[in-house]
């Protein structure tokens, strides 16, 4: 009998920290796999979510933690994306959709680089883990385009919205 891995994306607007701790329990979320860049996010509002307070609240919630960079957009990438949402007259945290550009160029300048069989083998077999980044809706965050690239080894996706 084959495990059935899941992997549910998460990002950090909308959530306050003890209701993104509840939302990754209802989701059975044994391991939290952040692909940010700056693990940091502005705002008082999201202290919770800068690396150390959050790897603090996933220990004492006995959530694994890991960072991986290699799966973080570039700075110049990041650009990219920003460009477009100005052109749409898009805030950051209000954007619903990735541009076709940065969509075509962080598939290859990083996702087609990457090497995920180490992601893969690191999954836990029971539960799910938990892609993290900063964007509400999945569909506005590269961490949707990561799912998606999972999904094509067979990985059960799910997205958690507040």
């Amino acid at each position: 009998m084959s495990r059935v891995l899941r992997v549910v994306t998460i990002g950090v607007y909308g959530f306050d920290g003890a209701s993104f701790l509840r939302r990754l329990r209802h989701a059975d979320v044994r391991l939290l796999l952040d692909v940010r860049q700056r693990r940091g996010v502005r705002g008082p509002e999201y202290a919770w979510a800068n690396s150390r307070r959050l790897q603090a609240a996933l220990a004492e919630a006995g959530v694994g933690y890991r960072h991986h960079p290699e799966l973080a957009p570039t700075t110049e990438l990041r650009r990219v994306q920003y460009a477009a949402d100005d052109l749409r007259g898009v805030g950051r945290r209000s954007r619903r959709e990735l541009a076709p550009a940065y969509v075509r160029r962080y598939t290859a300048e990083v996702l087609d680089r990457v090497e995920l069989a180490p992601v893969l083998a690191a999954l836990p077999a029971a539960g799910a883990a938990a892609l993290l980044c900063v964007e509400r809706d999945p569909e506005a965050c590269h961490r949707s385009l990561i799912a998606q690239r999972l999904a094509g080894f067979g990985v059960v996706v799910e997205h958690a919205l507040p």
